[in-house]
């Protein structure tokens, strides 16, 4: 029990919050619901599936918009692994990828905890967008 409690505190001490964990994307544009990201560590390295969305036009879409030679390509979005290969620094979690099933791009990616909140940012060369992603309930 003791050595319990003092591994939660550390924890708290150290200001670091897991990112393993359900996240609600939110939609850049409509600030609505997009989908719920399940984040999963394996071998150290750290990954992330859809495990929900909240589209209203196709209820299991494909990816018929990733690049014709990854794997996801034409492979149902719900269950798929947009997050691959992240690895943590510090207390960023950075070296991995990120896909975007809307428009098919990978991009490199960077995630790390602000308050209750995952930040997730994409880099396409110099350039690079930062989503807010909040812990699912």
């Amino acid at each position: 029990m003791k050595l319990v409690v003092g591994l939660l505190l550390m924890s708290v001490w150290s200001g670091a919050q897991p990112i393993v964990g359900k996240w609600v994307t939110v939609d850049d544009g409509t600030n609505e619901d997009k989908s719920v990201v399940e984040i999963f560590e394996s071998k150290g390295r750290y990954y992330g599936k859809i495990v929900k969305l909240f589209s209203p036009d196709d209820p299991d879409p494909v990816c018929d918009k990733c690049p014709a030679d990854d794997n996801r390509y034409l492979k149902k979005i719900i269950g798929m692994e947009i997050i691959q290969n992240m690895e943590k620094d510090g207390e960023e979690y950075t070296d991995g990828t990120i896909l975007d099933p809307e428009d098919g791009k990978i991009y490199r990616c960077k995630l790390w905890i602000e308050g209750a909140q995952l930040m997730v940012r994409g880099y396409w060369g110099p350039f690079y967008r930062t989503q807010t992603w909040r812990k699912s309930t």
